[in-house]
């Protein structure tokens, strides 16, 4: 009996053996459906950018068929690549961003050249940064909360057929922005808000479109203060007393950034509302609490009717005076 299990045991050792081999030495290729036809992008990494000249045939051919696309692109700023200082060929005219185009214009196959409506959205946002990535404004683009919602380059820009030609944008801000963050649209609509509608400003102005290292894209530190001071220059100080949470918390601790009910774009619709959240005598904060004489009847309920320089002072710790 123990020799028949060990004679089958050996039998099953032997049968996997034969098989793993057959498996090993046989086409690799067996079973496997073959792959369709792939696209000049899926052939080549879409970053790489041959060096051979003779893979290129220079813009002049591409205006024999795309006429549209090539005086669309003379009007553009992206006639620059066609400048001696980019040497190679394989950063002149519209190979720079296609990729060679021999292959393609020898067979008029729309395979044999990078489109980038083919290509994902980090893989035609790489193809731009290959000339795009240097400098501050672009340099984070691949790690933004935009193409990590994979929102790339050309779902805002358009070379050949741009709405707004500085910048080459498919729609001029603040609708633009509007398309996907809806959330935000209603609030400069209130009574009080930033002028963003009326074109004073930009959504750009204030965020970093290509990526940060801020919430929220801010062109900012943590206190939002060199965003905010931009504009609001007379706020920046320094001052000899600073009001704390103008440094510490930002301004954002009092307004709202996009638009408000309450005049200044306040958070709260009184002026002394605002200043309680602070100033309230409380068991883990008695500090700053009301002094007595605050009776908060109507007329002390205007803090800065008294402490009108409530941003900072150079002339009064209690912020009486500028």
């Amino acid at each position: 009996m123990l020799q028949r299990k060990q004679m089958w045991f050996w039998l099953a050792v032997s049968m996997l053996a034969i098989t793993s081999l057959a498996w090993c030495s046989g086409d690799p290729s067996a079973g496997q459906q073959k792959n369709p036809k792939k696209s000049a992008a899926a052939d080549q990494n879409v970053v790489d950018r041959p060096t051979d000249p003779s893979l290129y045939v220079g813009s002049d051919t591409c205006k024999t068929c795309h006429e549209q696309e090539a005086a669309s692109y003379e009007q553009g700023p992206h006639w620059k690549t066609t400048l001696p200082k980019h040497t190679g060929p394989e950063w002149q005219g519209c190979e720079a961003c296609h990729g060679p185009g021999k292959a393609h214009a020898e067979s008029a196959d729309p395979e044999k050249i990078i489109r980038f409506g083919s290509l994902t959205r980090e893989e035609s946002s790489r193809r731009c940064l290959g000339c795009h990535e240097f400098g501050q404004e672009h340099s984070n683009f691949l790690r933004s909360p935009h193409l990590l919602n994979n929102v790339g380059c050309v779902d805002c820009h358009s070379v050949h057929a741009p709405k707004v030609n500085r910048q080459l944008l498919k729609a001029a801000q603040p609708e633009l922005c509007y398309s996907c963050h809806l959330e935000v649209k209603p609030a400069f609509a209130k009574p009080y808000h930033h002028r963003v509608n009326e074109g004073l400003i930009n959504c750009s102005d204030c965020h970093n479109q290509h990526g940060g290292f801020l919430p929220k894209q801010l062109r900012s530190t943590a206190a939002q203060d060199q965003v905010c001071f931009t504009c609001h220059t007379d706020k920046a100080g320094p001052f000899a007393w600073e009001h704390a949470p103008v440094k510490t918390e930002g301004c954002m601790a009092c307004h709202t950034p996009h638009g408000s009910n309450n005049p200044r774009l306040l958070k709260r619709s009184q002026v002394n509302l605002v200043c309680l959240e602070c100033h309230t005598l409380t068991v883990d904060a008695p500090a700053p609490g009301i002094p007595s004489f605050h009776n908060q009847a109507q007329k002390y309920q205007a803090c800065t009717m008294c402490h009108t320089a409530i941003h900072g002072s150079n002339s009064d710790r209690t912020f009486f005076k500028p």
